[in-house]
């Protein structure tokens, strides 16, 4: 029996070299991405509980932080409605300049964030193309929170995009025929027919542009106006305590934006099984 088993064991695996890539994988892992968060980590123990817990409840770090995770949460939102509405036009509808169209969603990918930052700024400034039609209405955008979040919008689309737009592509639009021919309306179609197929995607679209925005610094430091208790990023408060060589209040800082996004990923991953089992239930 113990034979048996130990044949059954040693048969080669249906994928050739799983040895070597799953070595390949924990190595790239380890290397990567756990060693520098247990060093983030074992920086920011050094504080102690107590000066964890000061700098978690400085008033400027408090709001640093509602900043980057409210602009970047809103900013994700922005980005789900009308990232789903690009890849439904880029999917469903044929029209002179639709390659153009589908090339420049992949702008931000391409353009260096200092030069997105500075382009937006100069957009959206008072006297810019766009800040100059809102200066009347005495709307200001460039320099306060909004403009943070127009960044964010900015370089946060492409990953809604490009993530539906695949899932978008494999629907089949017989399905919705038949919804239709059984006398739903459209909306109905697309809330009752659409939308359950792509909510994971939807949901992993958000996940990914709210992740990135979270971290984003290049394009936003120039449109955000960098001021204490105002317009300030996390981010940016981890380089000025770099630049004072605080470095435990520094790793704090990113201990604490760790922690944060990982429980929000955690619970959007979540979402994102619960979507994936209702909709499986509901075909």
């Amino acid at each position: 029996m113990s034979t048996a088993r130990k044949r059954t064991w040693r048969q080669p695996s249906i994928l050739p070299g799983f040895g070597l890539t799953l070595g390949y994988t924990l190595a790239y892992l380890t290397l990567i991405i756990l060693i520098p968060l247990a060093a983030l980590v074992v920086r920011a123990s050094s504080l102690g509980i107590g000066g964890f817990l000061d700098i978690l409840s400085d008033e400027r770090t408090l709001l640093a932080l509602r900043i980057s995770f409210g602009a970047a949460l809103v900013a994700a939102i922005v980005n789900v409605i009308f990232g789903v509405i690009v890849a439904w036009v880029l999917v469903r509808y044929d029209f002179p300049g639709r390659r153009l169209l589908d090339a420049i969603v992949d702008l931000p990918f391409a353009l260096p964030t200092a030069v997105a930052g500075i382009a937006l700024a100069a957009l959206y400034a008072q006297n810019g193309w766009i800040g100059a039609l809102f200066a009347p209405l005495g709307i200001k955008i460039a320099f306060t929170p909004a403009g943070i979040v127009v960044a964010l919008i900015f370089i946060g689309l492409p990953f809604v995009v490009r993530t539906v737009q695949p899932v978008m592509e494999e629907v089949d639009r017989e399905v919705e025929e038949a919804a239709a021919t059984l006398g739903a309306t459209r909306f109905q179609t697309v809330r009752m027919v659409v939308l359950p197929s792509l909510s994971p995607a939807i949901l992993t679209g958000f996940a990914l542009a709210f992740a990135r925005a979270v971290g984003e610094y290049g394009s936003v430091i120039f449109i955000a106006g960098n001021i204490p208790y105002v317009s300030e990023i996390a981010p940016l408060l981890i380089v000025i305590r770099l630049e004072e060589f605080n470095y435990a209040g520094a790793t704090a800082i990113a201990a604490i934006m760790l922690v944060i996004s990982f429980s929000m990923l955690l619970l959007i991953n979540l979402l994102q099984a619960w979507s994936r089992r209702r909709f499986a239930n509901v075909r």
